[in-house]
């Protein structure tokens, strides 16, 4: 600017030496003839860079900055790199709030930008999937107007954000969202939201398992403690009533022990790396000793048997197989009432290997199947606890069948019997004479 003034001022300057040299040495008149033309030229070469000024400020772009000359060249320069800097700077920007953006799409939160009235500025795919918003539609729109969920009117008018809402939706799915507000400038907020359902679900499973393991505790707990405090207020040994109470006692104590028993394997399965596949499991072996433990637990009420139609082995973990498939036989004793038959299969397909115990014992409702591995479900309680069942044998199953990359499928009906299926992919199928492990 200071180097503009200067050069217009030296141009006035020496047109008012030329037109008082005309003055001086022609006449007054010649002098203000010399000063107007030069005025006049002077007005007509800055009104044409103005023009042309004006005509690049409908589109002040880098590339359509005029060429000027004299003092207006140096104007268009500085015009020039002005526009090229702020040109470089936006770029910048837009590639700044582009990652930005990006970073918002990516986020597996829900993320959602309000103004100062709470009316939606952006929002990302993930808060269009919680709220069953529409990104089109309902920007502009008062936030308090898309969400109707009381608890959360509640939340946006105490204007306390420090903790985080928790909001149910069962429509169209069952999800639990944490959400939280957070004011980031004087007028806007911005509103995380987060899927907890999962984490919902595992407190949920974690209080059930307590209550249930108390409740399962506390039985045998209050029938011996009742037994031992009406033998401490005895004032003589009563051997009659002895004979009575001790047994009583042992089943107790042993229904105790099973559970924690239970309890440990379950512990054991969840919190233990995955077994290693390169030990081969002996099938026929393992049928044998499922017959013997059956027939043992049967003790002669149900008829036994046995069909191996395949002489393939496994590759997995002994011990852990052993206790499911045990599991399974001892729940189709249990639940099979005496004259009942109970069959043990271990047969071959194309593309699987399928161990299955069958029994036409009490059955199950359908709409029970699909809760039977969950810890401490039952379908009769009481049945199930007259019987000395724990309600973690097939909890065990589960996790050991998934060790192993198997599936349990369940047949049954009602007063018909069940049949309980272990089914291993081909992969699993170890060859009796193979002696490598051919790896996972």
């Amino acid at each position: 600017m200071r180097d503009f003034l200067q050069r217009v001022l030296g141009w006035l300057t020496a047109l008012v030496l030329i037109s008082s040299g005309f003055w001086l040495f022609s006449s007054a008149q010649d002098g203000l003839i010399a000063l107007s033309i030069g005025l006049g030229g002077m007005l007509a070469f800055h009104l044409f860079h103005v023009a042309l000024l004006l005509r690049w400020l409908k589109n002040p772009t880098a590339e359509r900055v005029p060429d000027g000359f004299g003092v207006w060249q140096t104007v268009f320069m500085t015009l020039y790199r002005q526009v090229r800097t702020q040109t470089q700077s936006k770029r910048k920007l837009t590639h700044v709030l582009e990652r930005f953006i990006n970073a918002g799409e990516a986020m597996p939160d829900g993320v959602i930008v309000l103004d100062e009235h709470d009316r939606i500025e952006w929002l990302n795919p993930m808060a269009v999937e919680h709220f069953g918003l529409d990104r089109q539609r309902d920007v502009g729109n008062l936030l308090l107007n898309l969400i109707r969920q009381p608890s959360f009117h509640a939340y946006m008018k105490a204007d306390n954000f420090s903790q985080p809402l928790v909001l149910k939706y069962s429509q169209p799915r069952e999800i639990v969202l944490a959400i939280q507000l957070v004011p980031f400038d004087s007028t806007r907020k911005l509103m995380l939201s987060r899927d907890i359902t999962q984490l919902e679900m595992v407190h949920t499973v974690h209080k059930d398992f307590v209550a249930n393991v108390s409740h399962e505790l506390r039985t045998p707990l209050t029938v011996i403690g009742g037994f031992l405090e009406t033998l401490s207020d005895m004032d003589e040994d009563d051997p009659a009533m002895l004979r009575q109470f001790l047994p009583m006692m042992m089943e107790q104590s042993r229904r105790m022990q099973s559970l924690v028993e239970d309890l440990l394997t379950l512990s054991r399965l969840e919190n233990s790396p995955a077994p290693l596949t390169s030990e081969k499991v002996n099938m026929h072996e393992m049928l044998e000793t499922l017959m013997v433990e059956a027939e043992g637990l049967s003790q002669g009420r149900h008829r036994v048997s046995m069909q191996q139609q395949t002489g393939q082995w496994l590759w997995g973990n002994t011990r852990e197989l052993h206790s499911a498939f045990s599991n399974l036989v001892s729940n189709a004793i249990r639940y099979t009432p005496e004259g009942g038959r109970i069959e043990l299969s271990w047969r071959e397909e194309p593309e699987r290997v399928i161990f299955s115990v069958s029994d036409t014992g009490i059955g199950i409702p359908r709409e029970h199947i699909p809760r039977l591995t969950e810890r401490f479900y039952r379908v009769d309680r009481g049945r199930s606890r007259g019987n000395g069942g724990t309600g973690l044998g097939l909890a065990i199953v589960k996790h050991v069948l998934a060790r192993h990359h198997a599936r349990l499928e369940i047949l049954s009906e009602p007063d018909m019997g069940s049949t309980f299926s272990v089914v291993f992919s081909r992969e699993r199928v170890a060859d009796p004479v193979a002696v490598e492990s051919p790896g996972k």
